[in-house]
C-alpha cells in the first residue's frame, strides 16, 4: 500500500488548504511517506511576486536546520570508520577550539562555575545532541541575514564567554556547535564539509535536488506583514562556516526520501543500529513526562502514540519539518515560504487524518520455527520471589517481562560464545548467562521456584515458613 485513498486525501488537503489561508502563508506544500514511498502530496499558494506558479513537489524550498540531520549523518560515518569517538573532546580534532583556559571566577554564570575547564573539552556526542553549553548563535551579525565567514575567521571569534553552560548539564540549542560540527568534518575528510555530505549522504540517497543554493524552481521567501496583507522578501546569502547549521535546498519530493531514510529505508549510508542510535534521547524536556527531545542530530517528539524523529527548520523566508516514524514506517513533512507564522500541529494533524481514515493493520500472525534447547528455557523463572516470564522472539531473541507488566524488563539476543546480550531496558548492555537450573543475568540469579534452593543463590536459601 502507497498511495492513499480519495477520502482520506481530500481531508489531508482540507488540513493544508486551511492552514495556508488562515495562516497567511504565501505557498505551503506537504506528503505523507508510507512503506518509503510517496503516499499524498499537497500543495496552496504562490511561489514568487505577483501570481506566481503554483508549488510542486519539485519546487525548492529552504531546509534550515535539517541541514544538521544530514551533517550528523557524516559524523555518525566517521565514527563507524574509526575516525572518531563520540566522546572524544572536540579539541582532539579540532585544535583551534580550546579557546584558552577559564579560570575559577573568570567567568560565572549564576550557579554554573565553568572553573578550569578547557572549552575543548567539550565532546562529539554533546555538540550532536546540543548539550556541549555553548551559546546558540555565532558572535557575528545576525547570521541568518548576513554573509557569512570562513571557518578560521569564525574559529577566532570564539572564546570563553560562549559557554553558557556546564557541558552535558542541560539542552542548550546551538546553532554554532554545527559550525564547528561541520568543519570537523572537512578537516577528517579533506574537503568541504558540504562536499561530504553531498557524496556520502545525498547522492546514494538520490536527493539530486538537495542544493547550496537555491536553483529553478524554487520559492522566494517572504514575510508577511503581521497587520497587513502585504509580503517582504527575505535575503539569501551563503553562510560560509555556519552553512552547516541550515545551508541547504531541497523539494518535497528530495525530503519524502529523507524521512524514508529517517524511518529506518538507510540505503547503505548507515548501519540500521547506528540510525537507531541517532533517534535514542540524549536530552528530553524537563516535563512529567517527556514529549520532545533530542538525539544525534535527530529532534524527537512523541504524539498519540508515536515516537516520532526528524527535524524542524527556519530560516529567514522558510519553515520545514519533517518527521518520521520507523515503528509504523511512516513520514510526514511540509515545507513553506514565509518567516512565521504556522501551527506547530500541522505535521502530526496530517498523521492524525491518516489513522484515521486509514489505520495501519498490523502483522499477521504467522508461526515460526523455534530451537528446542531455547523453547525449553521459555516459561516462568523468579527474581528472588518475583515473577518473570521468558519468552523466545520469532527472530530467535529472548524477551524477560515481569508477570503483570511491573518491574525490570528487556530483549536479548545471542552472542558468539554462548551469553545474551541486553538490548534495553534495566539489562540493556548487560549479560545473561544460562546455566542448567538457573540464569545468571549480571550476578542476579533467576530461578525456576522462588530461591530455589539448589541454585546458585547468593547468602543461602532456608526453607519457607509461617
Amino acid at each position: 500500500m502507497s498511495q492513499v485513498g480519495e477520502t482520506t486525501a481530500r481531508a489531508l488537503l482540507r488540513r493544508l488548504a486551511v492552514e495556508q489561508a488562515e495562516c497567511r502563508v504565501p505557498s505551503l506544500t506537504a506528503a505523507i511517506v508510507r512503506e518509503g514511498r510517496l503516499a499524498w502530496f499537497g500543495a496552496r499558494g504562490f511561489t514568487g511576486p505577483g501570481a506566481g506558479a503554483a508549488p510542486t513537489a519539485d519546487t525548492q524550498y529552504r531546509l534550515g536546520s535539517i541541514t544538521k540531520s544530514m551533517v550528523a549523518v557524516v559524523v555518525m560515518r566517521l565514527r563507524d570508520e574509526g575516525r572518531l569517538d563520540l566522546l572524544d573532546p572536540l579539541a582532539k580534532h579540532l585544535p583551534g577550539t580550546s579557546f584558552g583556559e577559564v579560570s575559577l571566577g573568570e567567568v560565572s554564570l549564576g550557579e554554573v562555575s565553568l572553573g578550569g575547564m578547557s572549552l575543548g573539552e567539550m565532546s562529539i556526542a554533546q555538540l550532536l545532541s546540543h548539550t556541549a553549553g555553548l551559546t546558540a548563535e555565532p558572535p557575528t551579525a545576525w547570521w541568518e541575514r548576513t554573509p557569512g565567514l570562513p571557518a578560521g575567521d569564525l574559529l577566532a571569534l570564539l572564546g570563553p564567554q560562549h559557554v553558557k553552560h556546564r557541558p552535558g548539564r542541560r539542552f542548550h540549542y546551538s546553532n554554532i556547535g554545527y559550525g564547528l560540527l561541520g568543519e570537523l568534518v572537512a578537516r577528517l575528510r579533506g574537503m568541504p564539509w558540504l562536499r561530504a555530505v553531498q557524496q556520502e549522504v545525498l547522492q546514494p540517497l538520490g536527493l539530486s535536488a538537495t542544493t547550496e543554493r537555491p536553483r529553478a524552481p524554487h520559492a522566494t521567501g517572504y514575510a508577511v506583514h503581521p497587520w497587513a496583507e502585504v509580503v517582504l522578501a527575505e535575503p539569501e546569502h551563503d553562510h560560509a562556516a555556519m552553512g552547516p547549521a541550515g545551508q541547504l535546498w531541497s523539494t518535497t519530493a528530495d525530503l519524502a526520501r529523507w524521512a524514508a531514510f529517517v524511518a529506518g529505508d538507510t540505503g547503505g549510508v548507515l548501519s540500521p543500529a547506528t540510525l537507531a542510535e541517532m533517534r535514542e534521547p540524549a536530552t528530553v524536556d524537563d516535563g512529567d513526562a517527556w514529549t520532545s527531545g533530542y538525539g544525534l542530530g535527530l529532534q524527537l517528539t512523541r504524539h498519540a502514540g508515536r515516537r516520532l524523529a526528524g527535524h524542524t527548520g527556519s530560516m529567514p523566508g522558510f519553515l520545514a519539518t519533517v518527521w518520521a516514524d520507523p515503528a509504523d514506517q511512516v513520514g510526514v513533512l511540509f515545507l513553506a515560504n514565509t518567516t512565521s507564522g504556522l501551527s506547530y500541529s500541522l505535521p502530526t494533524d496530517l498523521l492524525d487524518i491518516l489513522d484515521e481514515h486509514e489505520p495501519r493493520l498490523p502483522e499477521q500472525w504467522r508461526p515460526a520455527a523455534a530451537d528446542p534447547a531455547l523453547l525449553a528455557l521459555t516459561g516462568l523463572w523468579h527474581w528472588g520471589p518475583k515473577p518473570y516470564a521468558l519468552r523466545l522472539l520469532p527472530d530467535g531473541g529472548l524477551a524477560l517481562t515481569p508477570v503483570g507488566g511491573a518491574g525490570r524488563a528487556s530483549r536479548f539476543v545471542p552472542q558468539d560464545d554462548g551469553t545474551w546480550l541486553g538490548l534495553d531496558g534495566y539489562y540493556a548492555g548487560e549479560t545473561l548467562r544460562v546455566g542448567a537450573d538457573h540464569l545468571d543475568l549480571n550476578t542476579f540469579i533467576f530461578t525456576r521456584e522462588p530461591y530455589e534452593p539448589q541454585a546458585p543463590v547468593p547468602g543461602g536459601v532456608t526453607d519457607w515458613h509461617a
